[in-house]
């Protein structure tokens, strides 16, 4: 019987907002004592040249007040003075940043950076790349305008050959940023400006690296590394920003030694509905036949090296040779299959947040001890929840060989705490009742702006295309809980329509409008079950489950916790983390294609992780859960 009175007590609600101390990860202190980082590792592994040019480390920053006019930001002056220095890639509300101050939605973050100009030779040009800034921003580089940008989950780029040509050998970079946070609609995932519950401290500005880049004057804007292990080929469609008689050159490699190799030049321009901005972007396909390519998998996550070639423009990059679907196992029943073979979903929800960095990871070592600490608990994949991280972590999780569940980012209005939480947790029948094609039913899921829908449906498809080339990326989420859902099978069938090789979760929760490949329940209260479904069955999968509260004394960061049942010692924590994975990994029997348990880390109030919000202690070793 569902117990009222504990789900109410689990409800979403503001802290006291008192922190107990400020905590840091053994990484975040490393930084701020000074300690060298290694090397910094490329922002796109799978795409890299040798001229990357890291621009982490000290700007200057100041904080102003924005014109009354929603768009009049945009002509607003660099301020006289700036009020210090702040460290980029840490938002302003980060502790790492070394600023902490949050910004308001009627205020302007601004960014100076001053540094030595990159060597740009003859035939080559320089790009500015941010790899993401919340939310909107205008860049000027030595006192031009090169360019903006909206949308904070998202990389894009400048040409900055001709501005950055006028300062000599140095460079100015200044950026301005605005972010309504949760005031506005826009995309913004968990972040809230009054942080409680399950929502999270907002941060905004530059939150992922900056860099330069040299290329040549023609060279490759992006690659689609399309692997086929049944038919023993690969397939790269590359584009070029401008038309090249080189031939676009393929190499593969395979432990150190080459495997494979062909070349293929120019035939039609890319796709309009792709890159409708540049008509002139030309694309290039080259079929590489690999024979008997091994197989990537959690316990083999084995990668071919890529080199491609266009001319005077070398890209170094990477591969692997993997299947997924969802099909009849031998019981009858959908599962998940990879490489043609049933595998029990094992999975931990990841929000990506840190006390030290917020939705920044204090460093390439962090994310990997995050990866590695899941996959050395037994779990094999990685939800990772309302965010688009950072593309480092993504090739992590392909070399460490960790699957990834990947959510579409939410935003809308305010939500309705009766339609997003209470009626679906309290009336199961909802679930499969509540349409979502309606401008009532967009009322009711915060989804009725007009601009939040088209923002929704772009960023989804740019989501993508960004991640499309990594292995570890085997299923797309769309909707959470009803956050800003609206009309969930035309958005199936968009993604169906530009990936057709990755499973999809339509809605993750409730209000399921029988599309998809999963259907896909949160269950935190009700005994655990394989629920019946509407015809056509599809995989059954409980997509959040779990979140036993223990807060590690001494590693909380606020004196309020939320969770949802809770342990008073390590010990019972990790009796009551056991019970629960037993019970899901035992109705695998009955029909369950997997799970996803909440959550890998504690965050903010919620002290419901695996492992504390500073990573300081793995609490399944402190109680003996594994």
């Amino acid at each position: 019987m569902l117990d009222l009175k504990r789900v109410l007590a689990a409800a979403p609600r503001k802290p006291d907002g008192t922190p107990l101390e400020e905590l840091l990860t053994p990484w975040g202190e490393a930084l701020l004592q000074g300690e060298e980082s290694p090397e910094p590792l490329h922002p796109h592994p799978q795409f890299a040249r040798d001229s990357f040019v890291c621009l982490e480390g000290m700007w200057d920053y100041a904080i102003v007040d924005a014109p009354e006019a929603a768009t009049a930001w945009r002509d607003v002056p660099a301020p006289a003075t700036w009020d210090g220095t702040i460290r980029v890639p840490f938002s302003p509300e980060a502790p790492l940043s070394g600023v902490g101050r949050q910004l308001q939605p009627r205020q302007l973050l601004w960014y100076r950076l001053r540094t030595a100009c990159p060597a740009v030779g003859a035939g080559q040009r320089l790009i500015l790349h941010f790899e993401a800034v919340d939310w909107a921003c205008r860049c000027i580089v030595n006192g031009c305008e090169v360019g903006g940008h909206t949308g904070g989950y998202m990389p894009f780029s400048f040409d900055i050959t001709e501005e950055a040509a006028t300062g000599g050998a140095q460079l100015e970079v200044q950026l301005c940023v605005w972010d309504p946070s949760d005031s506005g609609v826009q995309l913004r995932g968990k972040q809230r400006l009054q942080r409680g519950g399950i929502w999270y401290t907002a941060q905004s500005g530059i939150w992922q690296t900056p860099w330069l880049e040299a290329v040549p004057n023609v060279h490759l804007r992006q690659a689609r590394i399309l692997p086929d292990p049944d038919g023993e080929m690969l397939q790269i469609i590359a584009t070029a920003n401008a038309p090249s008689e080189a031939p676009l050159q393929v190499r593969v490699f395979a432990d150190g030694g080459l495997v494979a190799e062909g070349q293929a030049t120019a035939t039609e321009p890319f796709p309009a509905l792709l890159q409708k901005e540049r008509e002139f972007d030309q694309a290039i396909s080259v079929a590489v036949p690999v024979s008997r390519p091994r197989l990537w998998s959690p316990d083999d996550p084995f990668l071919y090296q890529l080199e491609l070639t266009l001319g005077n423009d070398r890209v170094r990059s990477y591969c692997a040779f993997r299947t997924v679907a969802v099909q009849a196992g031998a019981d009858g029943l959908p599962r998940f299959f990879l490489n043609h073979q049933p595998l029990f979903i094992r999975g931990v929800l990841d929000q990506g947040y840190w006390p030290d960095g917020l939705m920044t990871a204090p460093s390439t070592e962090a994310m990997t001890h995050d990866i590695t600490a899941m996959k050395d608990a037994g779990f094999n994949l990685l939800r990772k929840h309302i965010k688009v991280e950072q593309d480092r972590w993504y090739y992590l999780c392909d070399k460490l060989g960790m699957l990834v569940w990947q959510d579409m980012v939410s935003g809308g209005g305010p939500l309705s705490p009766w339609h997003s939480s209470y009626k679906p947790t309290l009336f199961r029948n909802s679930w499969t009742t509540k349409a979502d094609t309606a401008p009532r039913d967009w009322r009711h899921l915060s989804a009725d702006s007009a601009d939040y829908r088209a923002e929704w449906l772009a960023t989804c498809v740019l989501t993508v295309r960004y991640l499309e080339n990594h292995p570890s990326v085997v299923i797309w989420g769309l909707f959470n809980e009803g956050w800003g859902q609206f009309d969930a099978r035309a958005a199936t069938e968009i993604v169906e329509f530009i990936d057709p090789t990755r499973p999809i979760d339509a809605t993750s929760g409730w209000y399921d409008q029988g599309v998809g490949h999963f259907f896909s329940v949160h269950n935190y209260f009700r005994p655990q079950e394989v629920f019946r479904q509407p015809a056509p069955r599809r995989a059954f999968v409980v997509s959040e489950f779990g979140g036993i509260s223990f807060p590690m004394p001494g590693h909380c960061a606020l004196k309020t916790q939320y969770g949802y049942g809770t342990a008073h010692s390590p010990e019972e924590f990790a009796v009551a983390l056991r019970e629960a994975l037993s019970q899901m990994d035992a109705l695998e029997a009955e029909g369950l294609a997997g799970f996803v348990y909440t959550q890998l880390s504690d965050v903010e109030e919620e002290t419901n992780g695996l492992l504390t919000y500073d990573r300081r202690v793995n609490k399944m070793d402190a109680g003996g859960a594994q």
